[in-house]
């Protein structure tokens, strides 16, 4: 049995709690294995779109909710940044909610003295800040995509060759087609810098990734629908970007729920 890991802060975005694609099982998992004196979930962690069109909350979305208000309970400060999918929780910021505190972004302060703003991004977004009619239009291709993916995975797997994304690769040809992961770094970044931070820790595009832009530090936190990954920051103030799939291949009997789960992954849409 794999001991816990404990850190300064971690950074969980995009679960999309009532859809379908969220793996709320692996997050759920995930957080057993994984402590910190911080979690801050970086937005769309429930995701109102979908419920708003159809309810579904099966146990496991309850057994997420209910493990981080328990960490809460024991001592972990939980920091709450809506995002587009939740922007319902927009309309109460400074407010907490059994220990949860929201704010719509924040600056946090790493172990090395550096400053990073924390916010979830979908302001930088074109898309749903100008078009929401569009926005809503993408959400459903993804729910058509993940039907697609959910097919071809089953055929594949009897073909025996090994599991492919069709909408992990439907999602990154538009975006690349545009150059959106680019632009929408470059922005986010450059926000950071007028905010006087040393980087900046966001989401939203579910594209994980730590890298530096012209002398900040970009940091994305990814999701729980297709990549499955979360930040950590260590007591000295570095940052490590966790897989699931690494995890998931040091535990054995976590190893064998992605395998059973693994025809169902899909990422969702921004």
């Amino acid at each position: 049995m794999m001991e816990p890991r404990h850190f300064r802060t971690l950074f969980i975005s995009d679960v999309h709690l009532g859809s379908k694609a969220a793996k709320a099982d692996f997050l759920l998992d995930f957080l057993r294995y994984h402590e910190a004196d911080t979690i801050v979930l970086v937005g769309d962690i429930i995701d109102g779109w979908r419920l708003k069109r159809s309810w579904y909350w099966p146990q496991v979305c309850n057994d997420v909710v209910q493990k981080v208000l328990r960490k809460a309970r024991k001592g972990t400060r939980v920091v709450y940044i809506p995002g587009n999918h939740d922007e319902f929780l927009r309309d109460f910021p400074g407010m907490h909610f059994g220990g949860i505190e929201v704010v719509e972004r924040m600056i946090h302060d790493g172990a090395d003295g550096k400053k990073y703003l924390i916010l979830h991004g979908d302001g930088f977004d074109v898309v749903v800040r100008n078009a929401r009619l569009l926005a809503y239009l993408g959400d459903w291709a993804y729910d058509t995509a993940i039907r697609i993916n959910i097919l071809l995975a089953a055929v594949r797997r009897r073909l025996g060759m090994p599991y492919w994304s069709f909408s992990a690769w439907a999602k990154l040809q538009v975006k690349h087609a545009v150059n959106f992961i680019g632009e929408f770094e470059r922005v986010v970044a450059e926000e950071a810098r007028k905010s006087g931070a040393d980087g900046v820790i966001c989401g939203h595009i579910h594209h994980a990734v730590i890298q530096d832009m012209d002398g900040i530090r970009y940091i994305n936190t990814g999701d729980w629908v297709e990549s499955c990954t979360a930040v950590a920051e260590h007591e000295d103030g570095t940052f490590e970007l966790i897989t699931w799939r690494a995890l998931a291949s040091a535990v054995p009997a976590l190893a064998a729920i992605e395998m059973h789960d693994e025809g169902e992954l899909a990422p969702q849409a921004a």
